[in-house]
């Protein structure tokens, strides 16, 4: 319909509960950075990104039909507002269709979804088999007609590219953890739902039904889309044509890559985060978690003329993946199955005493194509610092559950060694912890957690007694932890089996390769390049997921490409790179943590 024209709607200024920034519409500084770049970027060239609705809508001028679809947490109202007052389409006639129209009934859209989400207070689901067009009656895509009249036909709102006539299409992105912030604000709601839940339901809601459908519009759409638009800063989006973009994806997959990573605050989190990484909000409480790599939910950085751009990490999978993941490909498609975060208990708390589940159970009941098995690499701690592994000896299942229930049911202290084991922790230690095995970090370290990449799927048994950081129980999962628990995991097998015996395995005077053995369930190796001033490997078919763990900054050297990466950054090499060169840059032995895929 055409639509009236009215002033501008004022940004809202409470869409996002947040402590953490908001990424900058501008990089801050160019070139190498003399610290941790929590904004890593590549660099398309000049003028390839914009700004400001007003740019977009010159765009949209020169087009006859055009479709604006996009990712959960868009505010289309917002959207349409602006360029409905833009300049540029001032003295169109601009037809206007608003494809959430031709959604099915809620009730028809909650009875569709409801399967998928399990139990009503549990935080799991089982991934959806569901696509985009099974969210909107058919007969009304059907039925929708362009004005011939119009100068401009734009159809706006999720699923819009479904429409059965030619278009330009623009793509409207938002990073997840941006949805979540608005997600906490009470500013969005999930597809086709009206009304908001409690924040740890509509998290479930996306990750298992939203996330999965328009990821697979995503993917779909990975060849018809036309321009990208990334909408966190609401009142000034940058944009840019997709073809560039496709053209950095492609030199990214044989080159490296860095995702953006953030940070959130958590019931045990700790100090060091705050401590060593510059340009994060320092007033907070702690930080728990740094998404280094947890694809899933991170992004990718742009810049042109300072400009910055973030799209989400399934573009470069979608168009990319057999270069990233060299012969692992036929295996895993468009997964990327490696994850790197950080667990910061320093100067925190303890973890929960937790497990993960085993393949067959996490396939079976939630969905997932892998499993959750992890290994603590000990970037950094204090004398006191441990890690909780493994059985006692002399563990009774039925005793242990019997107490756990308890503690639970009436708020009683266990005494938790009683039953788990724990260790002292030092610094560049292994530790092993494949699907089914009992563990926590304890407080006094930061953890480089390896992981393979699903990373919600935590059953906690025993939390302390604590609150969350909004003072709510946090949520115990007693019975799926016993449906995975593996009791023979105890006494001196632990030692012998969860601890990785790092090996030398190659040695000069000026560099030593160091093998850390991984468990049997593990899918992924583990080794370390400790070099004094350069190193060349190859990466055999695989990708090579890595991090500066001691040093100040190496130079790395691939196909050309050469970046400057400082100590705890994540970096990627893709299989398709295939030989690349480290340097130190420091006047200390460089100490670099290595994972692929085995």
């Amino acid at each position: 319909m055409l639509k009236e024209r009215k002033p501008n709607k004022a940004v809202i200024e409470d869409e996002r509960s947040t402590s953490q920034f908001l990424m900058p519409v501008k990089k801050e500084f160019k070139g190498d950075t003399p610290r941790f770049d929590i904004y890593p970027s590549y660099d398309l060239g000049p003028d390839k990104i914009f700004t400001g609705y007003d740019t977009l809508a010159n765009y949209i001028a020169e087009q006859k039909i055009v479709c604006l679809d996009g990712f959960s947490g868009i505010n289309w109202k917002d959207i349409i507002d602006n360029l409905f007052n833009s300049l540029a389409l001032k003295d169109l006639k601009v037809n206007f269709i608003n494809f959430s129209n031709n959604l099915k009934p809620e009730d028809e859209i909650k009875s569709m979804v409801t399967p998928f989400l399990g139990e009503e207070e549990s935080v799991w689901g089982t991934r959806c088999s569901l696509q985009m067009k099974d969210f909107f009656e058919e007969e009304k895509i059907n039925s929708l007609i362009t004005e011939n009249g119009a100068d401009l036909n734009i159809v706006y709102g999720f699923g819009a590219s479904l429409v059965n006539f030619d278009y330009t299409l623009i793509y409207f992105d938002l990073p997840k953890n941006e949805l979540q912030y608005r997600m906490r604000a009470g500013t969005v709601t999930n597809l086709g739902i009206s009304n908001k839940k409690e924040d740890f339901k509509m998290y479930k809601h996306y990750y298992f039904i939203d996330w999965v459908v328009m990821s697979g519009e995503k993917e779909r759409l990975a060849n018809e889309i036309d321009v990208m638009v990334d909408t966190q800063h609401q009142d000034e989006p940058s944009w840019a044509m997709m073809q560039e973009l496709k053209m950095a994806l492609k030199t990214m997959s044989k080159s490296f890559f860095r995702v953006r990573p953030w940070f959130e605050p958590g019931a045990w989190g700790g100090k060091w985060i705050k401590e060593h990484i510059e340009g994060l909000n320092k007033d907070v409480v702690n930080y728990a978690w740094a998404f280094s790599l947890i694809v899933p939910e991170n992004g990718l950085l742009f810049e042109s003329n300072d400009n910055l751009l973030e799209i989400s990490f399934d573009f470069l999978m979608n168009q990319e993946a057999e270069n990233i993941l060299g012969s692992y490909h036929e295996k895993f498609g468009t997964e990327f199955p490696i994850r790197f975060n950080f667990l910061d208990t320093y100067e925190g708390g303890n973890l929960s005493i937790q497990c993960h589940p085993s393949l067959n159970y996490i396939q079976n009941v939630f969905g997932e194509n892998i499993t959750q098995d992890e290994c603590y690499y000990i970037l950094d701690c204090d004398a006191n610092a441990s890690v909780y592994l493994g059985f006692q000896d002399n563990i009774d299942p039925i005793d242990f559950r019997n107490n756990l229930v308890r503690s639970q049911e009436e708020n009683i202290e266990l005494e938790i060694t009683d039953y788990v084991q724990k260790h002292k922790s030092n610094k560049h230690d292994l530790y092993l912890i494949p699907n089914g095995t009992v563990h926590s970090a304890g407080s006094g370290n930061m953890v480089l957690e390896i992981s393979a990449t699903p990373y919600i799927f935590t059953f906690k048994m025993y939390d302390w007694l604590r609150l969350d950081l909004n003072g709510k129980p946090r949520p115990i999962n007693i019975d799926h932890a016993f449906n995975n628990l593996q009791f023979e995991r105890k006494g001196d097998k632990v030692q012998q089996e969860l601890f990785s015996h790092k090996k030398q395995i190659e040695q000069r005077a000026d560099l030593e390769i160091i093998h850390y053995p991984t468990h049997k369930e593990h899918f992924y190796g583990v080794r370390r390049l400790d070099f004094d001033n350069s190193i060349e490997s190859k990466t055999d078919g695989s990708c090579q997921v890595m991090m500066l763990v001691e040093g100040e900054k190496i130079l790395l050297e691939v196909n050309g490409y050469r970046q400057l990466l400082n100590y705890a950054e994540t970096f990627v090499v893709p299989a398709a790179a295939d030989v690349f060169k480290l340097t130190n840059m420091s006047a200390v032995r460089a100490k670099v943590v290595n994972a692929y895929l085995k």
